[in-house]
């Protein structure tokens, strides 16, 4: 074995090595994260529903085919329900 082979194969080595990890690292991080998700995941659950809740409530004005004043009267029945948190935060980050 030449000179010049040696060091191809030690530069090969080290970069084997440094593939190798970096994707340990990143899969740990990917642990991580998804245990620090769960924690979010049922908040991010709870808005989901809320939201569908909401859309159902939305088709069922707009499907319904009421008058106008029932309408009227929807809409400002859903107006008065409280703000889910998770919204009002985003909209003061915004």
């Amino acid at each position: 074995m030449g000179f010049f082979s040696m060091v191809v194969l030690i530069v090969l080595i080290g970069a084997i090595t440094s593939v190798l990890s970096a994707r340990y690292r990143a899969m740990e991080r990917g642990h991580l994260a998804r245990s620090d998700a769960g924690s979010e995941g049922g908040a991010a659950r709870d808005e989901v529903r809320r939201l569908s809740e909401r859309v159902a409530v939305l088709e069922r004005v707009i499907t319904d085919g009421r008058p106008g004043m029932d309408l009227d009267r929807e809409i400002e029945r859903l107006r008065d329900r409280p703000e889910p948190r998770g919204l009002a935060d985003r909209r003061e980050q915004a």
